[in-house]
């Protein structure tokens, strides 16, 4: 049983909305309409970063009008806590990206440690190019080692859950974005 401040519902109703389901959506149509300019002719390969990518991925993909290969890596520097730690991979790209334009989707670029890390091995594997889509970027007062070329919408520097994002492993999967 958990305590009662990591209790999911204590969580959620002491939470504060940041963006409603509407606003997720429009962010995702037009992020959707984006790519599709910029790689209708491509036939990309898209690489859905899990867990916290797979709401956007789900999200995104019906609405990409071109054909393109879906593959997943697993990378995680949270481990269902609040604060980041060491990079630990648990599924890394495949020679599937090698010569080809890869697009990587995730939840959210926060410090951009995992996303410059899987951006890298891409590269490593001989990616021609790799680009990067999130569902939100965090605002925050520092350089990031890796810049998103799509960004559905941004956040304040807080925890914020919802939307394929997490918060003590808990909420994943609600249509709004919300912070701590």
């Amino acid at each position: 049983m958990e305590s009662l401040d990591t209790h999911p519902n204590v969580i959620l109703g002491q939470a504060e909305l940041i963006h409603d389901e509407l606003t997720v959506s429009q962010a995702l149509a037009r992020v959707a309409n984006e790519i599709t300019l910029a790689l209708a002719d491509e036939s990309p390969v898209v690489l859905c970063v899990m867990g916290g990518g797979v709401v956007f991925a789900g999200q995104l993909l019906p609405r990409l009008t071109f054909p393109l290969e879906f593959d997943y890596v697993q990378a995680s520097r949270y481990h269902n806590r609040t604060d980041g730690d060491a990079l630990q991979w648990k599924v890394k790209p495949s020679s599937i990206v090698r010569d080809r334009t890869v697009l990587v989707l995730d939840d959210i670029l926060d410090e951009g440690i995992t996303l410059a890390a899987i951006k890298t091995e891409c590269l490593a594997l001989g990616a021609k190019q790799v680009l990067v889509a999130v569902l939100v970027e965090k605002a925050l007062n520092q350089d990031k080692p890796i810049h998103a070329d799509y960004i559905g919408l941004e956040v304040p520097n807080r925890y914020v859950f919802g939307c394929g994002m997490d918060v003590y492993g808990w909420w994943r999967n609600l249509p709004a974005i919300y912070a701590l």
